[in-house]
């Protein structure tokens, strides 16, 4: 998703990537212009499925980076942790 994210921007199209914090270190390695790091599990980045809010709560801080970052390099580590949806 990195690599995308690169061309994409060489192309002049903004992205943020959306990423599980526990692959932090080798995103910093990428040197990605803007990422939002949650506290979800690998394959569930925007949150547990059915969690709509948390979900929701994500996009939100990816489109508002998109908005507000000034320079290259921007993160953004969100709160909280994981929680599985409860019926």
């Amino acid at each position: 998703m990195g690599h995308v994210a690169r061309l994409l921007e060489e192309a002049g199209v903004a992205t943020v990537v959306v990423a599980v914090r526990a692959f932090e270190r080798r995103l910093g390695a990428m040197s990605l212009p803007r990422v939002v790091l949650t506290p979800h599990l690998m394959g569930r980045p925007l949150g547990a499925p059915g969690d709509s809010a948390r979900q929701r709560s994500t996009l939100l801080a990816a489109l508002r980076l998109l908005e507000r970052a000034t320079e290259p390099g921007a993160v953004v580590a969100m709160p909280g942790a994981y929680r599985p949806l409860r019926p």
